[in-house]
């Protein structure tokens, strides 16, 4: 005899019960089976509610009353034919009519016992019974209904009742023994004390129905039915890339069920381990899918962690003070107590030093729990023996579950690290000598990032996707886009990251989509599709998506965003921009991000600041993390001024003429007056400076102008032109002296003796500079372990593609290191 557990979602419709119809029919052709079936999807809560209103003396229960009567009548009436309906219409109003007579009676008095709201909840599991039984005999299969009241025997305990467990065992025996009929439905949940009233097995208990009556039949296996094919690595819900675990040990999916996972009562899993029967969870909408089977000794399985999962709307209490230390009976009086109260206590942890004990309870329980902690110690508050009870709400309980935990170092560690990594802050934690799972307490607004960060990182069947927020579209941002898109699946194939634009905005627009925009026409769709850009409401909405791996990405040379970073970082949202405002502001500021970054386990990157895509920064920064000193630094860090020196001769082309065609190329911004003031070389001399752990202002650099003031006092760049246009005498004498002495101008900023400096300089054919072609960049290094010959970088500095290969490489460098 086998039996099989049919879930209520897998009853929830006319449709899914032909489907479970045709499950049984095939199965029943070899086997005895018992059909154990839960109520019809929601039913128990409407219910449960419906007996809660009428409680408080609402009559709006008598609406959703009627709703579920219909629902009831309705599916009579899809399944069956009008022959078979008249008989089983008088069984099913029966019921009805006592679930509605009992309601009345409570709306009148206003009151509701557990005893008597077992016997209403208790009816959706008959109900459904009775409806799926005349459907099966109708379609000509043996069926027979059985009422497990007559087997099932508990305690009073009303709401969560406990068995009889021997009892029981002997009474299953007997019922079952001349029982003939191929197919036997039994409502789950339901049973009864020993006083002959109505019990319930507490929420999910039809999946213990069916493991009792399993366990003593002594069944080949137990079968459960529900709406997912098998007991899956993490909720689906906040986890698209769960899967179903083939197999696992009975006290691993004892662990799961524990924390959150739905598809198994968690007492349903002691009575067949006793007797080594196997679970197998089945989809009822895919029955050919494999599922997980649950049993004594799978075999070994190179993954090390089985699950995670996780208990939302927990509260954590604190008890703490001096008084608690090296005291007999203080914990056994907190839990007593709670018990005593009837307050589970879901996690433990206490400190060594034993000040203090923090528990985990259900939310539900917060007022319970606090009165019976503050009457079982009134007088150690009272004497301020003890610290005020502190009570956190909103939280959760993630746990990572696995029998083989033991057995592999180091999952602690990085269970914490990735939480870490991503702003995932652990309220407590706790892990038992038995080493089967690893729980931790977070925020509940955390539970879908902590669960697809473990994940990601556990199992690693998926490549680590990395959520990108894009603002600014011009020449850079879209270039960037592009090489996203010719990079994206070559970085899934062989780096196993999954580049994902999850937000991008312009100065016009705004669009997000979890699901990733299409890299190949993302700006035409964030015009299409975005709605009115707000940079508070990106920002806003790019925190409250919370996602794993989030990168901000600013293409912009706007001060205002240059000026949220600190926020972005706060919420452990890494930032990668070519914008030098946020590093050349004052150095408490830019000592603040990189503060915050660290603090927040966040990246900020800004390897574009300096040379565009020449590796200036992180170069820099090994120098200095592997002990060595920067003592001077010579550069050409202007790609827009060099491509101008080195294409303006006097001969051709006029200055006015040279600056244009830079302008036009995209190698100056559109303002020429930003580049040509040497401001933006300032700037990257000082981003320089404090890599190197020089605390330096922008004041502190000295600026020796060649373009001459009132040029660069124009009322707008068209004058500008106009006015550079009429001294070009004065730029032609510059370029003639320096050919006179067979030198070459070239833009220099220069860092020597704790000074530094920017200015047009005549370089000597023998420099490092002399030879710099058309945009290139140049950073000579003079260190400790370079004193003599510097450590040269060289290479193109200016334009959209290298800048945005530069930045695409700060978001690889911060992919891998997530």
């Amino acid at each position: 005899m086998k039996v099989l557990k049919f879930g209520g979602t897998s009853l929830g419709s006319p449709e899914n019960i032909k489907k479970v119809k045709a499950i049984v029919a095939k199965k029943s052709l070899n086997d005895q089976l018992i059909i154990v079936a839960s109520a019809f999807s929601g039913v128990t809560n409407q219910l449960h509610e419906c007996s809660r209103l009428a409680e408080k003396g609402d009559e709006s229960y008598k609406a959703q009353l009627d709703a579920l009567i219909n629902r009831h009548l309705e599916a009579v009436q899809d399944l069956l034919g009008a022959k078979a309906q008249s008989g089983i219409m008088a069984k099913v109003r029966l019921v009805l009519n006592e679930i509605e007579d009992i309601l009345k009676g409570v709306f009148l008095i206003q009151e509701l016992s557990n005893k008597t709201l077992d016997k209403v909840i208790g009816s959706g599991e008959v109900l459904s019974a009775l409806i799926i039984n005349e459907f099966f005999l109708q379609e000509g299969m043996k069926s027979s209904q059985i009422n497990p009241q007559e087997f099932i025997l508990t305690d009073s305990e009303f709401g969560k009742a406990n068995v009889n467990m021997a009892l029981t065992e002997e009474k299953i025996k007997s019922y079952f023994h001349n029982q003939k009929a191929q197919v036997l439905v039994c409502p789950g949940f339901v049973s009864k004390d020993l006083y002959g009233n109505s019990t319930t097995l507490g929420r999910g208990g039809s999946d213990y129905t069916a493991a009792l009556l399993a366990a003593a039949l002594e069944a080949p296996e137990l079968e459960i039915w529900t709406d997912v094919s098998g007991m899956m690595t993490a909720n689906p819900k906040y986890v698209k890339q769960a899967y179903a675990i083939p197999q696992i040990d009975y006290e691993e999916a004892m662990e799961l069920t524990h924390f959150g996972a739905k598809v198994l009562y968690p007492p349903s899993v002691h009575p067949v381990y006793k007797k080594g029967i196997p679970i197998y969870i089945k989809n009822t909408f895919e029955p050919e899918a494999e599922g997980t089977k649950i049993h004594e000794f799978p075999e070994s399985d190179v993954q090390s962690i089985k699950g995670i999962s996780c208990i939302e709307n927990i509260a954590l209490f604190n008890l703490s003070g001096s008084s608690m230390v090296g005291i007999p009976y203080f914990s056994h009086r907190l839990f007593e107590a709670l018990a005593l109260a009837k307050v589970s206590v879901i996690l433990i942890t206490q400190a060594s030093s034993e000040h203090s004990i923090c528990v985990a309870i259900d939310l539900e329980d917060v007022e319970k729990a606090k009165s019976a902690i503050e009457n079982a110690f009134s007088l150690e508050f009272k004497e301020e023996m003890l610290n005020p009870l502190y009570v956190e709400t909103d939280l959760a309980i993630v746990a990572l579950v696995s029998s083989q935990m033991k057995n592999h170092i180091g999952l602690s560690g990085k269970m914490f690290s990735v939480l870490g990594q991503n702003g995932i802050n652990i309220k407590a934690i706790a892990q038992g000598s038995s080493e089967k799972n690893i729980s931790a307490v977070i925020e509940k607004k955390q539970i879908k990032k902590a669960l697809n960060t473990l994940h990601e990182s556990f199992f690693l069947s998926d490549p680590k996707r990395v959520n990108l927020f894009i603002v600014g579209t011009g020449n850079v941002g879209k270039t960037l886009i592009d090489q996203l898109n010719q990079q994206s699946e070559y970085l899934k194939e062989h780096n196993q990251i999954d580049l994902r634009i999850s937000g991008i905005a312009n100065s016009l627009k705004m669009l997000f989509d979890l699901n990733g925009i299409p890299f190949e026409n993302a700006v035409e769709t964030l015009m299409e599709k975005g709605q009115k850009m707000d940079l508070e409401d990106f920002l806003e909405e790019m925190k409250e998506l919370n996602l794993r791996n989030s990168i901000f990405i600013d293409n912009t040379a706007h001060e205002i965003v240059a000026n949220t970073y600190a926020g972005v970082l706060e919420s452990s949202i890494s930032v990668v921009t070519p914008n030098k405002i946020a590093c050349t502001g004052k150095f408490k500021d830019y000592k603040k991000l990189k503060n915050l970054a660290f603090r927040y386990r966040s990246h900020f990157r800004f390897e574009t600041n300096v040379g565009a895509g020449l590796p200036v920064i992180n170069t820099l920064d090994d120098l200095i993390k592997s002990g060595d000193e920067v003592l001077g630094i010579q550069a050409v860090l202007s790609g827009s001024l060099n491509f101008i020196f080195n294409n303006y001769t006097g001969k051709g082309d006029s200055f006015a003429e040279v600056v244009k065609q830079a302008q036009k190329e995209g190698f100056t911004e559109p303002d020429p007056r930003i580049d040509l003031s040497g401001v933006d070389v300032k700037r990257k001399i000082l981003i320089l400076l404090r890599e190197s752990g020089f605390e330096m202002e922008l004041n502190d650099i000295d600026t020796i102008p060649f373009i001459p003031e009132k040029c660069m006092q124009a009322k707008n760049v068209e004058k500008f032109f106009e006015s550079i246009a009429q001294e070009e005498a004065h730029f032609k004498q510059l370029v003639e002296e320096a050919n006179a002495e067979g030198k070459k101008l070239k833009y220099v900023a220069t860092f020597d003796n704790g000074k530094a400096n920017t200015g047009l300089e005549k370089i000597v054919p023998d420099s490092p500079l002399y030879n710099l072609e058309g945009k290139d960049n140049i950073v000579l290094f003079n260190t400790k372990r370079y004193p003599e010959q510097p450590l040269v970088i060289k290479g193109a500095g200016a334009g959209a593609a290298v800048t945005a290969s530069g930045i695409f490489g700060d978001i690889i460098r911060i992919a891998n290191a997530l």
